[in-house]
């Protein structure tokens, strides 16, 4: 992929709008809000020093949550400025208001090498509405753009999409170690290359399912996803959420998407321990199941058996599966323990209740271990697998993706759109 990097002699004395996401976390301490998880932030601060080295002058710009109007100050990127200047010692300045006219002033007045905040973009609707008159605006404010926010690259929005259009553009040095990471697992990965699906949400993985059921050796699957593929298979399920939604007045069946999937792969195998066939698209051989998500005793829980008398039938019981059971969990250790390469997307259950977390601990526990190999690569994507393995004290991996929906769309074989424009001269 062509993406245009950053040179000092293009850079040098410009005022350079820099597309961040620092849409990330914020916790209450005492009166004010706070960062409580920084990751995307670094991503960004390779870029940040460089362009100011440079004497540029660097306007960043972000969204933050879901505002409904610019009166949601919960929203607003204030505690962002902050946590630029306590904990990366940098003089950042705040833009609190969209006169456009003053902004310019400002930064007519003041020196070169001087960083910027823009309040957050959302609470302009135009934002989100990919608004041409709005991204002309922005463009008034600055004479190149930068794409720092690979997390929000899937999304055609007026700072991701049609600002690159009206100004000499660059990809961010974070935004460029993302891509080259996922493009090396679609076009070069070595093998055995393994990937894990799992998570709350099919819909918005069967893209990257079917791309990577191409590309990969196998793909393990847990979750909700597992469940929809369980059910494809004629497998009970009791209760367990299966996703279902409709477009354009169409009833999407997600499970007869995961039976072409499985039809599609049917012949391809591989040998775990050399010599034992596994197919392409793995599901649980069992899972633990309970009649709450917020059960608090194991008792109550019950470990079923998926690879004998489970077939589906039509009066249900109540029971749930809310994580992979202990059969699957060995299983997938021992197919991650052969792997070179691993990428995982989404929990293998309810990692949030202790009772439910033993599957996705299991799991985060193999995969971390696989980087004391030499030659080993894990990647990891997604806000629930992040949030997972930091709450499980784990840290060795290879990369972790700051995208969930973009790392999706591009290993989908899709070019994320704030991507595409990025590449056109």
């Amino acid at each position: 992929m062509n993406l245009p990097k950053l040179e000092a002699s293009l850079v040098y004395g410009k005022i350079a709008l820099v597309r961040v996401d620092y849409n990330v976390p914020l916790k209450k301490v005492g009166e004010n809000l706070k960062v409580a998880d920084d990751r995307r932030i670094l991503t960004s601060l390779d870029t940040i020093h460089f362009l100011l080295k440079k004497q540029a002058k660097v306007v960043l710009m972000s969204h933050l949550g879901r505002p409904k109007s610019s009166q949601d100050l919960q929203f607003s990127l204030k505690p962002i400025v902050k946590y630029l200047r306590q904990k990366q010692n940098l003089d950042c300045q705040f833009l609190p208001q969209f006169d456009f006219e003053e902004i310019k002033a400002r930064l007519r007045e003041k020196n070169s090498g001087q960083l910027f905040l823009l309040e957050n973009l959302r609470f302009n609707p135009e934002e989100k509405a990919n608004d041409l008159t709005f991204a002309q605006k922005l463009a008034s404010l600055g004479d190149i753009f930068v794409n720092e926010a690979f997390s929000t690259s899937h999304r055609k929005h007026a700072s991701t999409y049609t600002l690159a259009k009206l100004l000499p553009h660059f990809a961010g040095f974070g935004l460029i170690r993302e891509v080259n990471t996922l493009e090396k697992l679609l076009l070069n990965p070595t093998r055995p290359f393994v990937c894990l699906i799992g998570g709350g949400k099919i819909s918005d993985k069967v893209p990257a399912i079917a791309n990577l059921a191409q590309k990969a050796d196998i793909v393990l699957t847990g979750g909700s996803v597992a469940n929809t593929f369980l059910s494809a298979e004629g497998i009970e399920v009791f209760r367990s959420k299966i996703e279902e939604e409709t477009k354009s007045n169409l009833k999407i069946q997600y499970r007869d998407v995961a039976l072409d999937l499985i039809k599609i792969h049917k012949h391809e195998k591989m040998l775990k321990d050399g010599y034992i066939p596994l197919p392409k698209i793995v599901s649980p051989v069992d899972a633990l199941g309970g009649l709450s998500i917020d059960e608090t005793n194991l008792k109550n829980t019950k470990i079923f058996d998926l690879t004998h008398d489970m077939q589906d039938q039509k009066e249900k019981e109540k029971w749930q599966y809310f994580d992979i059971g202990p059969k699957t969990q060995r299983l997938y250790q021992e197919i991650i323990a052969q792997a070179k390469t691993v990428f995982w997307n989404g929990p293998m259950g309810v990692w949030e209740n202790p009772i439910f977390a033993q599957g996705t601990k299991i799991i985060a526990q193999a995969v971390a271990k696989l980087n004391q190999k030499p030659s080993t690569i894990s990647v990891l994507g997604g806000g629930d697998t992040l949030a997972c393995v930091d709450h499980f004290g784990l840290n060795n991996f290879s990369y972790l993706s700051t995208g969930g929906g973009a790392t999706l769309e591009l290993l989908s074989g899709s070019l994320n759109p704030g991507i595409a424009v990025l590449c056109i001269d």
